[in-house]
């Protein structure tokens, strides 16, 4: 097998492994909060296992933010759904018409998720504080960039800077996903490191989001242009 190619499996495999996790998140999370948008507020039940504690910390700030928070997962979890049959050179070549209206969906989630995310960054407290904030704020600006980015080359039939820019803004919107796993290290070595939440959520955001515009510019370059050539024409 050439080494493009099997860079391109490796690639698609991992975008399929962590649109799963986006997925499972945002369920889980959806599943933890529609009680609450029911019922109302509960404090969660106290726990003497401190790391338990740390994790009910955690869901107890989005039990605060029931709707806002939805507003965003909801959207995200179509987002994360959509976004490899969006990709899919197959798909698009023999479905035309249904790739471009799950592609108005997907767009529309995305400026959805982008906006709530900024709302979210400065309307509820970051628990990795300023530098959490400032990732977020920066690459859901960029995120929403991308998704415009890639609308406006798509009507002007520019489909390689329009491919390129969808890559970049459903890299970026998955990062969530890796970002889950970095932070879960962090959680397992703090006790050797000695970081707070505090300390590490800001880090965690900025390695997650970063190495996914490495990985958005790796895709954008190892796949094949000829692929982007389907759909020029009504």
């Amino acid at each position: 097998m050439k080494p493009g190619i099997r860079l391109r499996r490796t690639l698609w495999s991992v975008v399929i492994f962590l649109a799963f996790i986006g997925v499972a998140v945002a369920v889980r999370r959806m599943v933890h909060l529609l009680p609450i948008v029911v019922r109302g507020y509960h404090p969660p039940a106290a726990t003497c296992n401190p790391v338990a504690a740390r994790f009910a910390a955690l869901d107890d700030l989005f039990a605060h933010y029931p709707i806002l928070t939805l507003v965003h997962i909801a959207p995200g979890l179509l987002f994360m759904m959509l976004g490899p049959l969006q990709f899919s050179s197959t798909i698009r070549a023999r479905h035309l018409r249904w790739h471009r209206w799950s592609g108005r969906i997907f767009v529309i989630c995305g400026l959805v998720i982008g906006i709530s995310a900024l709302v979210m960054s400065f309307g509820m407290p970051a628990i990795g504080g300023i530098n959490q904030a400032a990732a977020t704020t920066l690459f859901a600006i960029f995120f929403l960039f991308a998704l415009c980015k890639a609308f406006w080359h798509i009507r002007r039939r520019e489909i390689a800077l329009h491919r390129e820019w969808m890559i970049r803004s459903y890299s970026v919107g998955l990062a969530v996903a890796t970002i889950r796993p970095i932070i879960g290290m962090f959680f397992a070595t703090s006790r050797f490191s000695g970081l707070t939440p505090y300390e590490f959520f800001g880090i965690g955001f900025w390695i997650g989001f970063v190495l996914h515009l490495i990985a958005a510019e790796a895709w954008i370059h190892t796949t094949l242009p000829g692929q982007t050539t389907v759909g020029v024409h009504e």
